[in-house]
């Protein structure tokens, strides 16, 4: 993986180009994606390491993209730990036994690697089709984030039970995010040792929280994690909703590279970061709603500004939308891939 655009720009290389991946790439944009869900449920897919890898594949085979990234879901481990998971469609993610009192924490599981096989099944089997062509991410939730389905018992616009619970219960909410960042940093070593070759932190909802909540209740846990990873030449990417804002103390963790949304200058970012941190992103994703040429001098736009940076990889700010055109997706990748410095 040493020749790989994306690993050198992770390790803060500067390459020929800017390699693309794009979050929620394996996704519901595209219609090859829907002729597997159509067949199965989601959590099927995820479970089943065969789906889990045609799934993975789509965007390799079909985008031409420089890394894949697992298929599979944040909240497998809030599942490992004991939740009563389900989705279901246009209502998303729910956890039927929310988290929300002491004796709710106190049952929650800890030593859960072996009902996580299934992910380091599906990684092996997806390294034997990518057969070295390009690198495979794996993934994790972040602890608050992963907090906030428990205890909301699902998606939530406001987080009010969860900011409770940090307000009011501050003890149970260190005591409930101890151990998911456990089970966390586990979960990321045991994908490691299946074979991925980086490995990316979300928490997509760190943008609920004030700074001092993001630093206690946030960040002190993903810093937690990272500081126990097994990451020799194992780059490390940290993403959250809010980067704009928390990108500096999000560098602090240590992370190799730093996701940054579309609410800040990528360039004017990356000068505050410490030097040998890279910066992944941060195309606002509803530019690929656009006409093509839109698309171009946007992206264009982006590359010049970051023209002769090292440590830069095009992404989105944030995942692709479901109704985003599949045709806009691919010619995005097609002017990344065309592009030289």
């Amino acid at each position: 993986m040493e020749n790989s655009l994306f690993i050198k720009a992770a390790f803060s290389q500067l390459t020929e180009r800017p390699p693309v991946w794009m979050m929620r790439q394996a996704g519901r944009f595209m219609p090859q994606y829907w002729e597997i869900k159509n067949k199965y449920s989601f959590l099927e897919m995820c479970k089943t390491p065969e789906i889990a890898a045609d799934v993975t594949m789509l965007p390799v085979d079909l985008l031409d993209i420089d890394a894949a990234i697992l298929f599979s879901d944040i909240l497998v481990t809030g599942e490992a730990m004991g939740g009563d998971l389900s989705f279901t469609q246009g209502v998303g993610p729910k956890f039927a036994n929310p988290v929300r009192t002491q004796a709710d924490v106190d049952r929650l599981e800890v030593d859960v690697q072996p009902r996580l096989q299934y992910v380091a099944d599906a990684i092996k089997v997806i390294q034997q089709r990518l057969n070295g062509r390009i690198p495979l991410i794996g993934f994790a939730g972040a602890p608050f984030t992963v907090m906030s389905y428990l205890v909301e018992g699902g998606s939530s616009r406001d987080f009010k039970l969860t900011k409770l619970m940090l307000h009011n219960q501050p003890e149970l909410a260190h005591q409930l995010l101890s151990k998911i960042a456990k089970v966390t940093a586990d979960y990321l070593n045991l994908q490691i040792e299946a074979g991925v070759n980086a490995v990316q932190i979300f928490d997509s909802w760190a943008q609920a929280l004030a700074w001092d909540d993001y630093k206690e209740f946030s960040h002190n846990y993903i810093a937690q994690i990272i500081s126990q990873l097994k990451r020799k030449d194992i780059p490390v990417i940290s993403f959250c909703k809010g980067s704009s804002v928390f990108a500096p103390l999000m560098a602090e963790a240590k992370p190799d590279v730093v996701s940054i949304d579309w609410n800040v200058d990528l360039l004017d970012m990356k000068h505050r970061l410490p030097q040998g941190v890279a910066v992944q992103g941060n195309l606002d994703p509803h530019i690929l709603y656009a006409d093509k040429p839109v698309i171009k001098e946007r992206i264009h736009r982006l590359f010049e500004r970051m023209r002769n940076e090292p440590g830069f990889i095009f992404n989105l700010g944030h995942g692709i939308m479901p109704d985003i055109p599949f045709d806009n997706v691919k010619y995005a990748v097609e002017v990344i891939k065309e592009f030289r410095y």
